[in-house]
């Protein structure tokens, strides 16, 4: 997989991703708030298969994970 998040857009997915599962475990939304798994898993690895798709790359210097 190549990197395909810059380091702006990794932080904001992470941050919202655990507001949002933080918001469901505390009880201020429903289950939906789950959906924060995604956009958390897509920061941590740095890669966003629908960027690949869409050909979309927000780092400047995308590299090839090990």
């Amino acid at each position: 997989m190549k990197t395909n998040i810059g380091t702006i857009d990794r932080t904001l997915r992470i941050v919202i991703g655990l507001a949002l599962i933080g918001l469901t475990l505390a009880g201020v939304i429903g289950v939906w708030g789950w959906i924060g798994v995604l956009p958390l898993a897509t920061g941590l690895f740095r890669f966003c298969p629908a960027y690949t798709l869409l050909g979309i790359k927000t780092c400047k210097v995308c590299t090839t994970k090990p």
